[in-house]
């Protein structure tokens, strides 16, 4: 006979995810400023856990805030085939949370201008980056928020650095180029599979997206099991490698416009025996070079 788990013991460990993710969540929006007081929140909610997430946590940090902000769940209705257009307004009335559902036909041009079997990302997410900075606009919103996750971040920088040629990524606030909206990720410090535990906590009524999320060979998808991968084989390094993106060191990588590499010279004034420890600081004294060098194991990314 099937045992069924003590609900004492789910209701716990659901309280101490609760808890991570609000911890995680309250210290991204703190180190980067991304809501301050008097602030109208767009919380861009697709459907998927990661915004049904982030819209839940901000309202639990909202009542415990020592600052006051608004917030406001905005929906772009892309117009995909079979789209449930109920399901997102029910949930958001259930929630009593001020809502907006903004509807464009995006979908049909994406498929007329994108030939089939190639990547529709880049012209799907400009037009609705064009579409929710009008949205802000009109709904008098300071920040705008989204959903991407501590994955999503690290699958863009090397997305950029393998294809790209740029050590770049998405950062937790951006400033739009006209500079008149704010973006902000507060899920930047959360791994992604402490949401899909939550979002099956929480039994989040999810929407599958047929347009980007049909794609099986998308090249962020070579990304994203190369990072399962690591993990699987070295637990810690995907953590490693999202804290490398908060410690740049200008002076030990190749960008001239970064770090003023034609003016070094030789100082005679540097106290003798200082040293350089900028590849030395991280690593432990007992680690031998082998375990250093040890090699990284990738996935194809064709």
């Amino acid at each position: 006979m099937k045992s069924h788990p003590d609900p004492r013991k789910v209701a716990f460990e659901e309280n101490k995810l609760v808890k991570k993710l609000c911890r995680l969540m309250g210290q991204a929006i703190s180190d980067f400023n991304m809501i301050e007081d008097g602030d109208k929140v767009m919380v861009c909610v697709s459907g998927g856990k990661d915004s049904y997430a982030m819209l839940d946590i901000l309202l639990k940090l909202r009542e415990r805030a020592p600052i006051h902000f608004d917030l406001i769940a905005v929906n772009l209705d892309q117009k995909q085939p079979g789209f449930p257009e109920d399901i997102l307004p029910n949930y958001l009335r259930h929630l009593q949370v001020p809502f907006h559902i903004e509807e464009q036909d995006t979908y049909s041009i994406v498929k007329r201008v994108i030939p089939d079997g190639k990547t529709t990302c880049g012209l799907c997410s400009r037009l609705r980056r064009g579409i929710l900075y009008r949205v802000a606009d009109e709904l008098g919103a300071t920040k705008i928020a989204l959903g991407h996750h501590r994955e999503d971040i690290l699958e863009t920088f090397l997305l950029n650095m393998f294809y790209g040629g740029q050590l770049k990524s998405m950062p937790p606030k951006l400033q739009s180029d006209d500079g008149k909206h704010i973006v902000i990720r507060p899920l930047a410090y959360v791994p992604e599979k402490y949401l899909e535990r939550y979002s099956l906590d929480q039994e989040f009524p999810i929407i599958p997206c047929n347009l980007c999320g049909s794609q099986p060979n998308l090249q962020r998808n070579a990304m994203k099991e190369m990072l399962k991968q690591w993990e699987k084989s070295h637990p810690g390094r995907v953590e490693s490698t999202f804290k490398a993106l908060t410690h740049v060191v200008p002076s030990h990588l190749l960008d001239s416009d970064l770090f003023n590499f034609k003016e070094l010279h030789i100082d005679p004034s540097t106290p003798v025996g200082m040293g350089d420890m900028a590849i030395d600081e991280g690593f432990d004294g007992a680690c031998s070079t082998d375990q250093i060098l040890q090699p990284i194991q990738f996935v194809s990314l064709t």
